[in-house]
This record gives C-alpha cells, sequence and structure tokens, in this order.
C-alpha cells in the first residue's frame, strides 16, 4: 500500500511548484485541479503517468491511498491520474471514504474518541479568533467539524503566535502546524496514521509505504514501513528523520515527482509488477 499526502508531497500550487532553473527546462505540468474555474494544483507528467501506473497495479500487489488534511468537498475536486481510490483518507483522519463517501462507522468512532480526549471545537476556535491579528488574518474556517484553521500573510504572520497557540493548545489535547499560508488547529487524536490503521486491517496489507512534507503527516511516516520526505516543509524545516525514512533534497514540484517513482520502484521490487 501507498498511502501519501497531496499537498506539497504529491500535488502542488503555482506557488509551491518551486521551478528554480532557466523556464525552458521546465517539467511539462498536469493541472489535477480547478477552482473557481481556474488550474489550482500540478503535478509533473511524468509524476502523472507514474502515479497512473501505481494506481492500475492489482490490488493484491499495491493500492494508493491518498492521506490529506483537505476536507472530502477539497479532495473531491482533484482529478488524480488514473482509476478514483477507493479509499482515501481526509481531513486529517477525520474522514474515511469508501468509493467517495464517508464511511459511517468511522465517523461515529472518531466523533467518541475526540469528545472524550480533548477539549472541543468551539473553545480553540474561539481562541484563534481571540488572539489572531487582522494585519496578517486572511480567513478563518472550520473543517468538517473536526478542526479549525487559519489563512495567513505569511509575511506579516510572527511565528511566536504559532508557538504560544501550540503551547495553550497542547494542554488541552490538540497539536498546531504551519504549512504553507495555513496555521492548523487539529485534536490530537485525530491523526492520519490512525485512519490509516483501519484501512490497513480492512484490506489485510502487509507492507506500508508513504509520503508527506508536514508535521501532520509525521505519525503516518512513523506508522510506514518505508517512507519519503520532500526538501521542503515542516518535516524539512525542523530536521525530522527516520530510519526508514528518506530524506529528499529535491524541492518542489520535482519532488512528488521523485517520490512516486521511487515508491513505484519499491513496490516493484517487492511483487515483480512488469518491466519498468
Amino acid at each position: 500500500m501507498f498511502a501519501s499526502d497531496l499537498d506539497r508531497t504529491l500535488v502542488y500550487s503555482a506557488a509551491a511548484l518551486h521551478l528554480t532553473g532557466p523556464d525552458a527546462e521546465a517539467p511539462r505540468l498536469l493541472s489535477v485541479e480547478v477552482y473557481r474555474s481556474a488550474p489550482l494544483s500540478y503535478l509533473t507528467e511524468t509524476a502523472a503517468v507514474t502515479l497512473a501506473d501505481l494506481a492500475v497495479l492489482p490490488p493484491d500487489e499495491a493500492r494508493f491511498v491518498p492521506v490529506t488534511t483537505r476536507t472530502p468537498e477539497q479532495y473531491r475536486r482533484m482529478r488524480l491520474p488514473g482509476p478514483a481510490p477507493e479509499l482515501a483518507v481526509c481531513a486529517n483522519g477525520g474522514r474515511l471514504l469508501v468509493h467517495g463517501e464517508p464511511d459511517a462507522q468511522w465517523d461515529a468512532k472518531v466523533a467518541d474518541r475526540l469528545a472524550s480526549d480533548c477539549a472541543p471545537l468551539a473553545e480553540v476556535r474561539e481562541r484563534l479568533r481571540a488572539t489572531a491579528d487582522a494585519a496578517w488574518l486572511r480567513k478563518e474556517r472550520v473543517a468538517e467539524d473536526l478542526f479549525c484553521y487559519l489563512v495567513v500573510d505569511r509575511d506579516r504572520f510572527p511565528a511566536a503566535w504559532a508557538e504560544d497557540l501550540a503551547g495553550w493548545a497542547g494542554e488541552r489535547g490538540w497539536t498546531v502546524s504551519v504549512q504553507g499560508r495555513k496555521v492548523y488547529a487539529v485534536p490530537r487524536p485525530l491523526t492520519k496514521s490512525a485512519a490509516l490503521a483501519e484501512v490497513v486491517r480492512r484490506t489485510g496489507a502487509a507492507r506500508v509505504l508513504a509520503a508527506g512534507d508536514s508535521l501532520l503527516d509525521a505519525d503516518l511516516l512513523a506508522f510506514a514501513d518505508r517512507g519519503w520526505r520532500p526538501g521542503h516543509g515542516e518535516l524539512a524545516d525542523t530536521g525530522w528523520q527516520a530510519p526508514h525514512v528518506t530524506a529528499l533534497t529535491t524541492r518542489g514540484v520535482r519532488a512528488g515527482e521523485e517520490i512516486l517513482t521511487a515508491a513505484l520502484a519499491d513496490i516493484r521490487d517487492h511483487h515483480g509488477a512488469g518491466p519498468r
């Protein structure tokens, strides 16, 4: 099973592409998401072909499982290469989609866990509203009534504010993560690895590969048998490492291509899934 974060791991906004070389040497890009009638997210054409090759492998050889902080609505905007994944993890583990629809059994389990283990969403959201500064705050959002986040001006956003919020939230069973222009406040029990463990239980997957770039992906990578992180993002910035996780130096959209190539090669090495 290849379980991967999406944004800034496999797919990239225009602002996150990190194309630093001559324009004539830039990779060809494929848009995989349109928002408000404009292209929003991309991967390289090479990455698209590789993902399609991975996605069509028989389920007994490999499954591609997107594992994202996006809400189901945001996830459904994406048109990833290959057949639609049968299973997908959304809302940072808060929603498990089966053929595109939330699984009621998982929803109930998550709700029970959050009610017993951490402060309510309303309390955390009020803290964000009360302490955020209009000078750098652009939007405030709630995702699936599970967690909340801010969209901020990173040039004006003070890192000390996020550090203070993290200390306050930690005492109440929540975590804080800064990803690009977004500041997430997420209940500690709401993890990608918990949802992925449920996917493994249901599918019987014997081996898990994973990829991710942010601190919200650290538990996902720790859960996996082998993983990759790009040369950008919170994990790279903080120097996060694990013996079974390859820390790439490649940044931007080319890192997504490198991750997919490595994941498919690993799967073929273990299953002999056709020529390379």
